[in-house]
């Protein structure tokens, strides 16, 4: 699957605590401008062929995702969305719809590998803050599939991602600790402080520390930590 970047220069925007937070052009375009959105009230008559529906507690977006899929082909030929939430949830959805209808359509196996790291690189960037909205998006076009799967008796191709507990005093998940580190938790204490995860389960710490390192690894790359 061939991924390119846009590039483009950047514009700053201020936060609520005074830092400047860097987004690119091509980010505020498909926020000023977003691509495949479906209208307010459209969803009621579109007909689509899978849909999937994701909220994130980082910062309280909802997406929505349908898409329109060639059965024969296993093409995605269409994909509409709505996004309730920040400026890049709404940047990020509107460059997924692209990616996977762009050029005719990209085939269910090859959405499937798209990665919030495509996503990202496609639109330039996002700040560190912000680059839960692309986990976001990919969750969102994860969950329409395995609809259309459901739909098409394809129940052997469902993708379920498992959640292990990690702290059972406090039934804390590595999923839990994924969406901290994506919301800045970066160290040990940073974690702790917003689950208590390990504090009860002090055995659980050098796996909580391992997955603290894979997913800002994952997200943010070897510099971040």
């Amino acid at each position: 699957m061939a991924i390119h970047t846009e590039q483009s220069a950047g514009a700053k925007i201020k936060d609520k605590q005074g830092g400047s937070w860097l987004y690119t052009d091509v980010v505020k375009d498909h926020f000023f401008n977003p691509r495949n959105i479906l209208k307010h009230g459209e969803e009621e008559t579109y007909s689509a062929d899978g849909m999937g529906r994701v909220g994130s507690p980082a910062c309280g977006d909802e997406m929505v995702l349908w898409l329109k899929i060639d059965k024969d082909e296993e093409r995605i030929t269409e994909c509409k969305w709505q996004t309730f939430g920040c400026g890049s949830a709404i940047a990020s959805t509107s460059m997924l719809s692209v990616m996977v209808s762009e050029n005719g359509g990209m085939k269910i196996a090859d959405a499937l590998k798209i990665k919030p790291q495509d996503i990202m690189e496609r639109l330039g960037g996002l700040p560190n803050r912000k680059i839960h909205c692309s986990v976001l998006g990919d969750k969102a076009l994860h969950a329409a599939v395995n609809s259309w799967f459901r739909s098409v008796g394809y129940h052997d191709r469902i993708q379920v991602s498992g959640k292990k507990v990690i702290d059972a005093a406090l039934n804390i998940t590595d999923h839990d600790i994924e969406e901290a580190v994506l919301e800045g938790a970066m160290t040990l204490e940073d974690v702790q402080k917003k689950l208590k995860v390990g504090v009860a389960s002090p055995e659980a710490i050098p796996e909580i520390e391992g997955l603290i390192r894979f997913y800002s690894d994952k997200y943010y790359g070897e510099s971040a930590i």
